[in-house]
């Protein structure tokens, strides 16, 4: 099943239970929002979840929302994170329940995209000493047939330290070979495909919980890992949503393992989208982030060769990436962001070496007064700063 047929399934299915179609919103929140990026499904629809104000199309809902996470930046390169990707969500605003959701979860994963119902397992939340275990998700697992593993914090969900939050309900696919085994605590292949969201309590500044008015029902599912899934890929990154990319990049800058890699194509896929939003480099905010990501990928290509660069990146990758998620920039300006990126790096990449020659750092352990006077004063962060002692940065 292609992408665009995931898509549709989805859709449809939600459809027919009365679901609205909404538009996805920006990557950008809107003005007065702390947040930098859109993080989840959930996040255009707060106002809503908390009940302060109907939805315009209704209390049931369904869309296709791009996010981006730099909570995930450190398991990028895995089989399964991703910094921008997709996630298909589903909604209802203080109408049917929790018990509902997980039930149509199901018919859908096993119906609708066909996956072994014996390959599925569901975490719920047990409770913390202050909330009672989610016996309400507990008993419909149990009455589905699908084995069931309590946890704790594992199964709270919250978009942040205060605002709208509760018990969730995660599922899980078993990707190894074989029966499975385990369970999805105890082992690496069994991968959270589905997040079921009961949105019933409010967390204040101070920790404290009050239930909200009208609960409603979050989910949101990963369209890349469903993708991988169901077209029986190890990787995300092997699925229909990256094909020019699996097909063009390896070849491009010459053997990089399988880890740089992918970090290389994700970092470079997400740089393209968050470019595509307007985003420029800077050294803080949302630049920041961009910048962050583009860097990363140059102190991967340069510890290979010095001389690649950005300006190589086929018009391909450009166009594909530009069309899937619905951003203007041409790719005459997307190569010029890069190159300006690229060249501000190779400068500092030199300032850098020159200020790391002098005396007082050379031929010692540095301290933590040595990195914050090389950050501030230089802009070298620290693992810039240990790159180009050790010397595996050559750009």
């Amino acid at each position: 099943m292609r992408s665009d047929q995931i898509i549709d399934t989805f859709r449809s299915f939600f459809h027919e239970r009365g679901h609205h179609p909404v538009e996805g919103a920006t990557l950008l929140p809107p003005p007065g929002d702390p947040v930098l990026f859109t993080t989840s499904g959930m996040h255009p629809l707060t106002p809503y979840l908390e009940g302060r104000r109907p939805h315009p199309q209704g209390s049931r809902l369904v869309n296709v929302q791009r996010c981006l996470r730099t909570t995930d930046l450190g398991e990028v390169g895995d089989r399964t994170h991703l910094t921008v990707f997709e996630m298909l969500g589903s909604w209802s605003l203080g109408d049917y329940g929790h018990q509902q959701s997980l039930r149509w979860g199901y018919d859908l994963l096993t119906g609708g995209f066909g996956l072994p119902p014996e390959r599925l397992h569901a975490t719920v939340f047990g409770g913390d000493g202050h909330l009672g275990p989610d016996t309400e998700s507990l008993r419909t697992w149990e009455e589905l047939g699908v084995p069931v593993e309590r946890t704790d914090e594992d199964n709270w969900w919250s978009n942040g330290p205060t605002g709208p939050c509760g018990p969730d309900s995660e599922i899980f696919v078993w990707t190894g070979e074989g029966p499975p085994v385990s369970t999805p605590t105890g082992d690496e292949r069994w991968v959270e495909v589905w997040n079921h969201v009961l949105m019933a309590y409010r967390r204040h500044e101070d920790g404290t919980l009050t239930p909200l008015p009208r609960p409603s029902v979050d989910t949101g599912m990963g369209l890349e890992r469903l993708a991988a899934l169901l077209q029986g890929k190890r990787s995300v990154y092997e699925s229909d949503l990256f094909e020019p990319w699996s097909r063009l990049l390896p070849g491009l800058w010459g053997p990089l393992d399988g880890e740089s890699l992918r970090i290389v194509c994700d970092h470079l896929r997400a740089g393209l989208v968050v470019i595509g939003e307007g985003v420029r480099p800077a050294p803080t905010g949302r630049g920041y982030v961009l910048r962050r990501l583009l860097r990363r990928v140059l102190a991967l290509l340069w510890r290979g060769d010095p001389l690649r660069t950005l300006t190589d990146l086929p018009e391909e990758l450009l166009e594909h990436t530009r069309r899937h998620f619905g951003t203007a920039p041409l790719p005459e300006e997307v190569r010029t962001v890069l190159l300006k990126e690229e060249r501000r790096f190779r400068a500092l990449l030199g300032r850098g070496r020159s200020v790391l020659s002098r005396p007082r750092f050379t031929n010692r352990l540095l301290t933590p007064e040595d990195y914050a006077y090389l950050h501030d004063t230089h802009g070298l962060p620290r693992e810039l700063v240990k790159e180009l002692r050790d010397g595996s940065l050559t750009g």
